[in-house]
């Protein structure tokens, strides 16, 4: 049995553009496809209400994929928008973002479900991202997950064209029908 190959943030680094997303999961190559349209649609409405409600109220800063979350040397992520808290900015290098950000989003993609709510949810827990939604584009629906010792728990959540709430934006109202139209 061949020993298991570990790629570091350097060999990562090293990886040609060639418009997929790639990412190192303990080490692993992670390699999926450029996000269809319907996402990318969800990503802009989503990742504009968020940036606005942020800035508005002062609180950090909104950043969209493809975006680097250095969690740690052999583990890099790009999560489809993420949220720094105003005391985390300094987290912001050249590379990317260096550490866990305060909320990571993931719009599922049928080649991503599998990943997103298995792999990278235990990832995001271990390097101890307090927040993280997943948005369901064929279900039409948002869930809400905080970090409660090493495991999240669900905070909340909603489908359809309904309006939610989820932490840590306790005070933005997200219409749903506005994602999904």
């Amino acid at each position: 049995m061949a020993a298991r190959v570990v790629l570091t943030y350097r060999d990562y680094a090293a990886i040609p553009a060639d418009g997929r997303r790639y990412e190192l999961h303990d080490g692993e190559l992670s390699v999926t496809a450029a996000p269809a349209p319907g996402h990318q649609h969800v990503l802009l409405e989503l990742a504009v209400a968020l940036r606005e409600f942020v800035n508005q109220h002062r609180l950090g800063k909104v950043f969209v994929s493809p975006i680097d979350c250095i969690l740690s040397d052999i583990t890099v992520v790009e999560p489809d928008i993420v949220y720094l808290v105003l005391d985390r900015l300094a987290a912001v290098s050249g590379r990317g973002i260096e550490g866990p950000p305060t909320l990571a989003v993931e719009i599922l993609s049928p080649s991503t479900a599998h990943v997103d709510r298995g792999m990278k949810l235990q990832l995001y827990a271990r390097y101890r991202v307090p927040y993280y939604w997943i948005v369901d584009l064929e279900a039409r629906a948002i869930e809400g997950h905080q970090l409660s010792g090493d495991a999240y728990v669900p905070t909340g959540g909603s489908a359809g064209s309904e309006t939610v709430s989820l932490p840590p934006f306790a005070n933005l109202r997200l219409d749903l029908a506005t994602l999904w139209s």
